[in-house]
């Protein structure tokens, strides 16, 4: 079968040791890991009656595929994010969302957390990809966010007010099919006449929401980027901070002995300052991207020393954060002061135990899903080597670029 091989290659990362397995096999059997070990000890192929091929690649390394806990499939980086969406048709938005995700998968992701998107067609691309009629990464979807009348993405969230309304509103999620509540427990940078700093649902209101997702077995993630909002949610039992931008020590600390995550997003504020109004970004959006610049660097060095856990996200499908261009997010992790093998571990078996996939994802290991990457050049030594990958596999089938 053609996702079932014999990979032989010079190094093996397996997204949660520290260290490099050198000289191994990797055994793939109908797209699920069935050995690693020494190439002294490979199998010999002819004892497989030619179902199994052998792939040579002992010049190179092997990683896990990347997973983005926080993508926007239907968002398509235009440089006012908003006003695009509220302007296309559905039937236009679905098929940008189609083309982002083969081009996120072909760009090394092989498993995503959707993080919010308009008229549930996060739900219908999760579907359809699950069913095979599109090519992308695996999809975990929320569906609408929930955010306050008003608040940080009112245009394509589900507006509520009190307890009793942010219930509900998880509730209506879950109906559709939603995998993950997603709230807004802070203003933004891409949402006009809104202070990134200031604190929109309450923690009463967040945790109405939390309940309902945990009552069902579903996590949740909180937009969270003043350090009251941030502070509200992790009170309220969110699973993850996106972004985390004004986080100061005792929440790091409460995020710890609580097990949240933080999912930095390094990539959104990035593009906004690096491309700015000279490509048609709003100003009010490029104003708020460089007054949180470095107040976020300093927030993540903190939850870093505080032993915070962390995952990988890109915010990607906001301003020229492209799709396809996700990896980006380790070099910046690294920039941000992680070794190319935190960013690694990071971004795969931290990003699948924050997803509840671990037991499928994130690491290669007998039993898990052969998704993984082949990439030339030692990315521990130097983490653009990853960037520079050569192919990616998706349960064992190889994806063409």
């Amino acid at each position: 079968m053609e996702n079932s091989f014999l990979i032989p290659c010079k190094g093996l990362i397996d997204g949660k040791s520290k260290e490099i397995q050198r000289d191994v096999y990797l055994l793939v059997e109908n797209g699920i890991v069935s050995e690693i070990g020494p190439q002294r000890d490979m199998p010999n192929i002819d004892f497989f009656q030619g179902n199994i091929k052998l792939l040579d690649y002992r010049y190179g390394y092997i990683t896990p595929g990347i997973i983005d806990t926080h993508v926007h499939m239907t968002f398509s980086a235009e440089a006012d994010t908003m006003g695009a969406l509220t302007s296309k048709s559905t039937s236009a938005i679905t098929i940008e969302g189609v083309n982002n995700l083969k081009a996120t998968l072909q760009g090394g992701v092989t498993a995503i957390r959707d993080l919010g998107a308009p008229g549930y067609i996060d739900i219908a691309l999760r579907n359809a990809q699950a069913e095979g009629r599109i090519i992308g990464p695996e999809s975990l979807v929320s569906g609408r966010f929930i955010t306050m009348t008003g608040g940080h993405g009112w245009q394509i969230g589900r507006e509520c007010d009190g307890a009793a309304e942010a219930t509900k509103a998880a509730r209506e999620q879950l109906k559709q099919g939603a995998d993950v509540i997603k709230i807004m427990a802070t203003g933004g940078v891409l949402t006009p006449g809104v202070d990134p700093n200031s604190t929109q649902l309450s923690e009463m209101e967040i945790r109405a929401a939390v309940v309902e997702a945990h009552k069902s077995g579903k996590k949740t993630a909180t937009h969270a980027q003043g350090i009251q909002g941030i502070k509200n949610a992790v009170q309220a039992g969110i699973d993850s901070v996106e972004h985390g931008v004004y986080l100061d020590g005792e929440t790091a600390d409460m995020m710890v002995a609580k097990g949240t995550y933080l999912v930095p997003t390094f990539s959104a504020i990035y593009n906004i300052i690096k491309f700015g109004e000279e490509y048609g970004i709003p100003k009010f959006a490029v104003d708020k991207a460089k007054m949180i610049k470095e107040v976020h660097f300093e927030s993540f060095q903190r939850a870093r020393e505080k032993g915070v856990n962390i995952a990988m996200g890109t915010d990607a499908g906001t301003p020229f954060n492209r799709h396809g261009d996700n990896l980006f997010e380790l070099k910046l992790m690294v920039d941000m002061g992680m070794s190319p093998m935190e960013a690694i571990q990071a971004s795969t078996s931290q990003s699948a135990k924050l997803l509840g996939i671990e037991n499928t994802h994130g690491s290669l290991e007998v039993g898990k899903k052969a998704d993984f990457l082949l990439v030339k050049n030692n990315p521990v030594t130097d983490i653009q080597n990853l960037l520079d990958f050569e192919t990616v596999y998706q349960e064992g089938w190889k994806i063409d670029s």
